[in-house]
């Protein structure tokens, strides 16, 4: 794995995104709140994290949701993954959606999502009459079976 450096400005009280293990592909990202939030049950809000990034040109940070919190709670991100470009210096906070059946209590310091750091390839679009024709051609939303 090749190492990138993120550098991260610390709001008092905030946690530095880590991996939790050696070979994990995301960082994990914490809350950084006042007192305890409640996401009630088929809400969402946008719940700040004290933090803000430089990301290094050619990549992105895609904030992804914690399969725990998805798997136990039904608690996650709501635009997923959500794309931090290299250009935003604001703070990092994190929309996420309660679609459990229970309120949902988010604690400050409670890991609520993770980082993962992917290249990106800069884009040209062109304007053409007309594309190349695929086997598939235009069939989309389950046209290629179950």
């Amino acid at each position: 794995m090749a190492d990138i450096v993120v550098k991260t400005k610390l709001e008092k009280g905030s946690i530095l995104p880590k991996q939790t293990t050696a070979l994990s592909a995301g960082s994990d990202i914490s809350a950084r709140l006042s007192k305890p939030f409640t996401l009630k049950a088929g809400e969402w809000a946008l719940i700040p994290t004290g933090l803000r990034i430089a990301i290094p040109a050619g990549f992105e940070a895609q904030v992804r949701p914690r399969s725990g919190l998805a798997a136990k709670f039904g608690v996650t991100v709501l635009n997923s993954p959500g794309t931090i470009d290299a250009d935003y210096r604001g703070e990092v906070k994190v929309i996420l959606i309660n679609h459990g059946k229970e309120d949902f209590i988010i604690n400050d310091g409670d890991r609520i999502a993770q980082f993962v750091i992917a290249p990106v390839v800069n884009t040209k679009f062109i304007k053409v009459e007309k594309l190349d024709s695929t086997n598939r051609g235009e069939g989309g939303f389950g046209s290629t079976g179950v």
